[in-house]
């Protein structure tokens, strides 16, 4: 008999377990979305030793990457992480436009936990956003959690945090 029951439970809980993961946006579409109309090319960021430091203190770990890839228009950049969650990578894009959050997206979910952080009523937080001063490598905001999903939470932050920092390297940052 508990066989059974572990079998009924297995089969009810793997639909909602694989439901939080997907690709929920592609990497064409993300640019479509950050600049309508608009015929962007790739730019990049060549990452310098001072950068990678900062970069190194907003991932809290190794950046071995020497290059940054991200589009950019006028005022605004737009950039695609990955960064893990709780074991596997989740890929995130961010919109900066004048040094401030314009939107941010999961592309692409691979968890079995915490895929609520794509939907807006948690990425609506980031918009507005920005770095605290020219030095700071901490947002101007708070972002509340979502229970179950922690390291969700704090990857998708830790991302905006790096498309800030990232923007502001560009030319694309403004005067």
């Amino acid at each position: 008999m508990p066989i059974k029951i572990l079998m009924l439970i297995l089969v009810l809980v793997a639909p909602a377990a694989s439901a939080q993961r997907g690709v929920f946006l592609t990497t064409d579409e993300f640019r479509q979305r950050a600049f309508p109309a608009a015929e962007v090319v790739w730019q990049t960021l060549w990452v310098n030793a001072e950068q990678r430091q900062h970069i190194e203190a907003i991932l809290g770990r190794k950046f071995p990457t020497l290059r940054i890839r991200y589009w950019g228009m006028g005022q605004k950049t737009a950039w695609i992480f990955e960064e893990i969650g709780k074991e596997l990578p989740i890929t995130i894009g961010v919109v900066v436009d004048a040094g401030q959050v314009a939107e941010t997206q999961v592309l692409e979910y691979r968890e079995s936990r915490g895929g609520e952080i794509r939907y807006p009523f948690f990425t609506s937080q980031f918009q507005g956003l920005q770095l605290g001063s020219n030095d700071s490598l901490a947002l101007d905001g708070h972002i509340d959690g979502i229970t179950g999903a922690t390291l969700s939470v704090r990857a998708m932050t830790k991302i905006v945090t790096l498309a800030l920092f990232c923007h502001r390297q560009t030319p694309f940052s403004g005067p």
